[in-house]
């Protein structure tokens, strides 16, 4: 059983369970005017802000302090550190690289916590947790998904207790982002009304400690959790719900439920007339009478990526407390949701609560709460760690697999960016027509995996990993929205700016509606997406693609990757992988054995421990090592501690002097050494000028990952 032990919030409703109750309890709608950061043109639409933020660390942006916040109120009481963190974030320290690029600032220091993955990393220094830390960006759904990946975390095995949640800041991307696209309303939110006419963007962090252990004051379990993907369009819901029903329908079956067993729905509910409409049509598909529901956002506001980890605390307030919120700002339901909304908070027992989230992209995450000691444990197989790659794909500045494999064999590097012409080679052009860099070298690797895996099956779910998300599309939102004095922001940057739009195109071109999940982990983005999709196991409907991809960008790469410094030329690429569970005709095999901080007791140590075959010299035909430019020193010293404590004599290949520095390297690595295995040969001007050949060695490649985090993907013949 996965027990919830703490747990924290910070919103609009207030600081704090209490606070956060009463405000349900009264009714009363949080929403006010934005006051936050000055406006150029108009009234301040209303939103959802968090007041009286303390400013003890003003150095750490706005998104950092409020996760901060949240995180110590689910820590209070607990005697150890996290052993696990995964943190659903889409803004970062956006808020405060806006202020900066205002100013004109031009020195990367000042941008050292830009990075969505910084938040989780702030966290865990916090916290003292040295484990792994995962963020996850699907938009408004990461909380959600965040808490569904600690719970499959959990159930592996892997670890004990995980703080889980979510966490967004306002910013000027997202308050002229959503009202580019006509989605707020200028009077409030009203989510289920018949003359709803938009969401109020908010801010706020909710947190969960979750363990596998029970204590004597925890009275809330996690019972279930269930994710799709709608593979129907970058920002609006399928009309049919179906995605939004698949989810709901994939937590109750995780959690071994029935429908029937739900005491209260907590609805996404965001107040826009097509999402509300779409969630009325899959509850009522579900459920013949549906249990009593609400949506709380026309109290607190739509909270973006905290709002469903908020709302997985506000359902334990409902079971614990006996409230069920009302569907504030309601006045006249909509007769053609046939649904009925609380309209006032109602005090009654709730043993199991469902409670939906979903984004941009169509990222459904659905999560069921329980009254703890009341339903029967549901039972859980844990996937056996390893996944079978059937087809592989690369980018690199050389061009694609090919172009890169004939330019490492010739002794040259591969770095550089390679052109929008070469990245969209094997893409129709209407496909691609409007979009920019990343989500071109996203769908192009994608295509080529796909193709080469010679096997009919689409993939049904979707793993990316991306240190910076679509930089082009960030970068040319913000200087319109300056250029224009704020009265003209594009719509469509806004749309392509998230982190998952990239992974969300996948799904559509290839109707992928299993699990979709977007990481964003810095220099090991590519890693969390492999691990994503090993944690996932048989909930993620075989086949899939996991997939690492990042864009070089003239303006933003040098301000924000710490690895590119003044004279380093710019470079990207990526790489895919397209798998499933059948070692049948595989071409080789792909499992993630190690993944610590490096500031865990003697990590490397741990490292070499970890790996099955430590003790002998020939253990592996080659070890791939990541060490990106910004933490060589230490990287190398790992790098050379590993070697004497295992024993190998295996030669090295520092792949980030063929690759060039860029935050998804590592999944450009994976391609190559899947593509060694197969052609049995890895090139000798890799090595000491002898190719090597792999079928008399053991067949196995180790990628080490180094620097702030040790990683260890080991991939192998079947």
């Amino acid at each position: 059983m996965v027990y919830i032990t703490g747990s924290g919030i910070i919103s609009s409703l207030g600081t704090g369970l209490v606070e956060t109750e009463t405000t349900l309890r009264q009714n009363r709608s949080a929403i006010q005017p934005l006051q936050l950061f000055p406006l150029l043109q108009g009234s301040p639409l209303p939103v959802g802000a968090v007041q009286d933020i303390d400013q003890a660390s003003s150095l750490l942006p706005r998104t950092h302090r409020l996760a901060g916040i949240a995180a110590a109120q689910a820590m209070e009481g607990a005697e150890q550190p996290p052993e696990a963190i995964i943190l659903g974030t889409t803004t970062g320290g956006i808020l405060t690289t806006e202020q900066l690029l205002k100013s004109g600032e031009q020195r990367k220091e000042f941008y050292q916590y830009h990075s969505l993955h910084t938040v989780a990393s702030t966290l865990a220094e916090n916290l003292k947790c040295t484990g792994r830390v995962i963020v996850v960006s699907t938009a408004c759904s990461s909380g959600a998904v965040a808490i569904s990946l600690a719970m499959k975390m959990l159930r592996s095995g892997q670890v004990k207790s995980v703080l889980a949640g979510g966490v967004d800041s306002l910013c000027r991307l997202t308050y002229f982002g959503f009202h580019s696209l006509q989605l707020v309303d200028q009077n409030g939110c009203k989510p289920l009304d018949v003359n709803r006419q938009g969401m109020a963007v908010a801010e706020g962090a909710g947190m969960l400690l979750l363990s596998t252990e029970k204590t004597a004051t925890c009275s809330v379990e996690l019972l279930g959790t269930g994710l799709s993907c709608d593979a129907y369009h970058p920002a609006a819901p399928h009309p049919e719900g179906q995605g939004a029903f698949t989810a709901m329908q994939k937590a109750l079956t995780d959690a071994g439920l029935q429908p029937n067993d739900i005491s209260y729905i907590n609805l996404h509910g965001t107040g826009t007339p097509d999402n509300d409409l779409a969630e009325s049509k899959a509850v009522r598909r579900l459920f013949t009478n549906p249990p009593p529901l609400s949506s709380i956002k026309g109290a607190s506001g739509h909270s973006l990526a905290a709002a469903g980890a908020i709302e997985a605390v506000v359902a334990t307030i409902t079971i614990t407390k006996g409230l069920m919120p009302a569907n504030t700002g309601l006045h006249t339901v909509d007769p053609a949701l046939n649904l009925s909304p609380l309209t006032s908070p109602q005090l009654q027992p709730a043993t199991a609560v469902l409670s939906n989230s979903f984004g941009f992209g169509g990222n459904n995450g659905s999560l069921i709460f329980g009254a703890i000691d009341t339903f029967a444990q549901s039972t859980y197989q844990p996937a056996t760690p390893g996944l079978a790659i059937h087809g592989y794909a690369c980018l690199t500045g050389a061009g694609d697999i090919l172009a890169t494999c004939e330019q490492i064999r010739d002794g040259l590097p591969a770095s550089g960016m390679a052109g929008l012409e070469i990245i969209s080679q094997n893409l129709p052009s209407k496909l691609v027509r409007r979009l920019k860099r990343l989500p071109r070298m996203t769908l192009s690797l994608a295509s080529k995996a796909y193709e080469n895996c010679g096997l009919e099956e689409k993939p049904a779910a979707v793993f990316m990993g991306t240190s910076w998300g679509a930089l082009s599309e960030t970068h040319d939102f913000l200087s319109r929205l300056t250029e224009s004095k704020e009265q003209f922001p594009s719509p469509t940057d806004f749309v392509g700016s998230v982190h998952n739009g990239p992974a969300s195109q996948v799904a559509i071109l290839f109707g992928a509606t299993g699990p979709n999940i977007t990481t964003s982990g810095g220099d090991y983005s590519f890693e969390q997406a492999l691990l994503s999709a090993e944690l996932m196991g048989d909930d993620a409907v075989s086949p899939a693609l996991i997939l690492g991809a990042d864009e070089g960008h003239q303006t933003f790469s040098p301000l924000f990757d710490p690895s590119i410094t003044p004279g380093t030329a710019l470079s990207d690429g990526g790489g895919a992988l397209y798998v499933n569970r059948d070692t049948k005709n595989a071409k080789c095999i792909i499992s993630l054995p190690f993944y610590q901080s490096s500031k865990t007791e003697d990590v490397i140590a741990s490292l070499v421990n970890s790996l099955v075959a430590k003790q002998k010299t020939d253990a592996y035909t080659v070890i791939m090592a990541g060490i990106p430019a910004a933490t060589k020193k230490d990287g190398e010293k790992q790098l050379t501690r590993f070697m004497e404590l295992s024993n190998l004599t295996t030669p090295i290949i520092r792949y980030r002097t063929i690759t060039g520095e860029f935050g998804s390297a590592s999944a450009v690595a994976a391609a190559l050494a899947a593509s060694f295995l197969e052609s049995g040969i890895v090139p000798g001007k890799l090595l000491d000028g002898h190719d090597l050949d792999v079928t008399r060695t053991t067949g196995k490649i180790l990628i080490l990952g180094l620097g702030e985090y040790v990683t260890a993907m080991e991939l192998f013949r079947p």
